[in-house]
């Protein structure tokens, strides 16, 4: 059953003598967004369904229980082909199906191994599951056991592919991320003129969330479920950088951190608030979606301290209180505040109807920039017959958190070495005390390991001696800063994967 829905949501007479729907999904374990496997014949799995309610499936997060999902339904539906139940699968059938996905001439959707190794992790998963269980006597996923660099030894399947990329990593140079969102964003040509027909449709907000991921590095979840009153105020006159807390339960790690985003940023994002945002709010007050939105919690007060506290009254007059770090994102689309017209969402991102946009919409936002992009700086012979985008930049939500630790990495080797003038004998003590600047981009990211921030977010300058490139900054990344660019370029052309503007992205240099 769909996120959300229940008995009540329900055309009368549509499921006649189902009214108890909700009652009776609750009795059984299943909860809303839980996967319901049903064959082709319309059965559903008891089997498959107790997995979907262990504390192995319903711990993952909601993207991940997506995922397995439907990677899970394509093997099932391999399996039937052959006449075959998902218990009764062998490792020969998985060695097939893994020939299918990849390899086989007639599937005209073959995989590439990283989307192969995530299926896999889908099956490994569901099989131990069934094995510890008791349901299947022995699992069809062949396992290895290999050292780890700590020592420790561990199970892995014999079926990872080796040729997977360890991450899906693209970085954008400072230049290339202004282009990106004047292009896609705002709707400006090749020579910075507004396109003919350019509607502008929540410009505002597309490009205050923008400045804000790629001036805080914080992942697309992070950012999108920021509520209000979470945006840092505008720093002082001067001042090139403000400060908030990112709540602890929409952090991969689960950890609360401080995240630090450009003074240009906070004011994009206080235009938005008084402006489209507020726009959209009203036209849903008087349309009365609100009124409609079941589960809907209206905010009494939030209490400051060490772990800030969120009080709230349900529509039936229920009180409740809560950490405010122990608010999923899914809770949090439905905590709202009484405004001058009545409730609006805390949310920050708000769609045109004035409802929340979830956070995995950024990714259909960035699509469309992208193709825009495309469409104005591709010469006509290129356009969709590039595979490797060298006449227009494409973006990613994930692609700003990797420009971040890429720039802050520059910034901070510049002022170690340049502003400070440190000797080697006095970079060694600062690092004693404070850390090298890996270790501090490890911080602004919240990642758990060093090694995750040095070999996939920073891997193109993991080689190359910093303190002979790099320039004097003074700005966030997402300011203009000729300086930077120059060392941007310099880097983009000995390392793979950065993209950075050069003669073919600018208008005097593309050969049509």
């Amino acid at each position: 059953m769909p996120e959300g829905s229940t008995a009540a949501s329900v055309r009368p007479g549509l499921l006649r003598g189902w009214e108890c729907l909700g009652e009776r999904e609750a009795s059984s374990g299943v909860r809303p967004g839980d996967p319901i496997f049903l064959s082709p014949d319309y059965q559903v799995d008891p089997l498959l369904s107790r997995y979907v309610q262990s504390r192995v499936f319903r711990f993952y997060e909601v993207e991940t229980k997506r995922n397995y999902a439907t990677d899970i339904a394509l093997l099932l539906t391999f399996l039937w082909g052959r006449g075959k139940s998902w218990i009764q699968a062998t490792g020969q059938d998985l060695n097939d199906y893994e020939f299918w996905r990849q390899e086989a001439p007639e599937n005209p959707g073959q995989i590439g191994g990283s989307k192969w190794n995530r299926e896999l992790a889908a099956f490994t998963a569901l099989y131990r599951w069934a094995k510890r269980a008791g349901w299947i006597a022995s699992n069809p996923v062949e396992m290895r056991e290999v050292v780890g660099r700590d020592g420790a030894v561990a199970e892995v399947p014999v079926a990872r592919a080796k040729d997977a990329r360890a991450s899906n990593v693209r970085w954008l140079t400072p230049r290339t991320w202004r282009l990106w969102a004047d292009v896609g964003l705002r709707g400006l040509d090749r020579d910075g003129r507004q396109r003919f027909g350019w509607a502008g449709r929540l410009e505002d907000r597309n490009v205050a969330f923008v400045r804000t991921v790629t001036s805080s590095g914080l992942r697309r979840q992070e950012a999108g479920s920021l509520l209000t009153f979470e945006v840092p105020d505008v720093p002082p006159a001067g001042a090139r950088y403000a400060h908030g807390r990112v709540a602890a339960k929409v952090t991969r790690s689960k950890a609360s951190r401080t995240f630090y985003v450009s003074a240009g940023a906070v004011g994009d994002v206080e235009t938005y608030v008084e402006s489209s945002r507020a726009w959209s709010v009203a036209g849903a007050q008087r349309a009365g979606r609100y009124d409609r939105l079941a589960g809907m919690r209206l905010v009494t007060e939030v209490v400051s301290g060490l772990k800030p506290r969120v009080r709230w009254v349900e529509r039936d007059g229920t009180c409740g209180e809560r950490e405010l770090g122990k608010f999923t994102w899914q809770e949090r689309i439905l905590l709202f505040t009484e405004g001058p017209g009545g409730p609006e969402p805390l949310w920050l991102w708000l769609t045109e109807e004035g409802l929340p946009l979830r956070p995995h919409s950024w990714n259909g936002v960035f699509a469309e920039a992208n193709r825009r992009c495309e469409e104005a700086l591709a010469p006509p012979r290129h356009l969709r017959s590039d595979p490797h985008k060298v006449y227009w930049p494409t973006a990613s939500p994930h692609a700003s958190r990797h420009s971040f630790a890429l720039y802050m990495l520059v910034v901070l080797n510049e002022l170690m070495d340049r502003r400070y003038g440190l000797t080697a004998a006095e970079r060694r003590d600062f690092r004693l005390l404070y850390g090298d600047p890996w270790f501090m981009v490890q911080g602004l990211l919240g990642h758990a390991s060093r090694e995750t921030t040095v070999n996939i977010y920073l891997a193109p300058v993991r080689h190359l001696q910093l303190a002979s490139l790099l320039a004097v900054v003074s700005a966030p990344l997402d300011m203009p800063a000729p300086g930077v660019d120059d060392v941007f370029a310099r880097v983009a052309r000995e390392a793979e994967g950065i993209v950075d503007i050069d003669a073919r992205l600018s208008p005097d240099g593309v050969v049509w």
